[in-house]
């Protein structure tokens, strides 16, 4: 039996929780969880804001482990090895994007907390070909969301060529903003952090921006017209798109992270002048995730964390709802 945490309703308190989850499957692993992320995504699917999500629910899916079993068919772990569970527990592996490479895109994927049990719990499963080893040097303990947050805001990078002259800006210093700005600071990047918050100015300079706007400034936007090639948006909110699109040089992308549950609102005649570019992406694959761990450990990244113990969950849960966070929590079977 798999001992979890799990709530029975839409936004309801996290229980103990236990389930069999049968016979492990010849490609499957079992990971040993030491820690689990908590992502703003397991609170959209804890309230059931994208109307996917199933009951009880057992949230979690940027997991840290060491393998405790694996099926007859996986040749390429060892048992105790450690790895990371992100977004993604499964792939067809027969489509056109998964033989492509583009295994993030399958449309047959299996996702870690819909329809399945995710990792706030002692033991969760996988298909193997979803996983990925952690390399050493990675502090186990804040690595987890590096495979959710972190693939995020990693994956445009490398999606788009995005080169070490660009100019690039991060809309929201949170819990992916933060990890973006790390990353494009040892890209190369000319980093600029947008945030409304005066106390989180000093912070995003210290984790790699070489500039702040204050977005609550409207002189600020305007004076930043037709200054970056990039701009990721790593919000939720409803916000003045056309403002930022004005900030983007010709041919520029505002590339979108966040999920705001709103329609965008958009004035297409600049879009077409500048011939600007609107675009969003999920997480990667698998060998994204593992190119992004390679450059984490070579440049030193690593997510800001709090800790909290498994059976804390629910104060976890409370501290992340309430912004508050710096900048994400994780939760520790250790």
């Amino acid at each position: 039996m798999i001992k979890a945490y799990a709530a029975s309703e839409s936004g309801g308190k996290l229980k103990p929780f236990e389930y069999n989850p049968g016979p492990l499957g010849r490609n499957d692993v079992e990971i040993a969880i030491e820690y689990c992320g908590l992502c703003h995504s397991d609170l959209s699917m804890l309230h059931n804001n994208w109307g996917i999500t199933q009951y009880p629910f057992v949230p979690g899916h940027e997991i840290i482990g060491t393998i405790a079993a694996k099926g007859a068919y996986v040749k390429n772990f060892t048992l105790g090895q450690r790895v990371g569970l992100g977004w993604h527990a499964g792939y067809c592996m027969a489509c056109h994007s998964c033989l492509s490479g583009d295994h993030n895109l399958c449309a047959q994927s299996e996702a870690t907390i819909v329809g399945r049990h995710g990792g706030f719990a002692d033991l969760v499963r996988a298909k193997s070909t979803s996983i990925v080893a952690l390399p050493d040097g990675l502090n186990a303990q804040s690595a987890g969301p590096l495979f959710c947050g972190g693939i995020t805001v990693f994956n445009p990078l490398l999606q788009f060529n995005i080169p070490s002259t660009a100019s690039v800006a991060v809309i929201g210093i949170g819990g992916l903003g933060h990890i973006a700005l790390q990353f494009l600071k040892a890209w190369g990047c000319r980093v600029t952090a947008f945030t409304s918050s005066e106390a989180k100015k000093k912070e995003a300079l210290t984790l790699g921006a070489h500039d702040v706007l204050d977005t609550k400034n409207p002189a600020e936007l305007e004076a930043a017209a037709n200054r970056f090639d990039l701009i990721l948006a790593t919000v939720n909110v409803k916000l003045d798109w056309n403002a930022y699109i004005a900030t983007l040089r010709p041919k520029g992308r505002l590339h979108l992270l966040g999920v705001p549950l709103e329609p965008l609102e958009i004035n297409v005649f600049p879009v077409i002048a500048s011939q600007c570019s609107i675009s969003g992406s999920p997480v990667g694959s698998p060998a994204s995730i593992a190119t992004m761990l390679q450059f984490a450990q070579q440049h030193k990244i690593e997510p800001v964390v709090e800790i909290f113990r498994m059976d804390q969950v629910n104060e976890a849960i409370a501290r992340l709802a309430s912004g508050n966070a710096k900048y994400r929590v994780v939760l520790s079977n250790l």
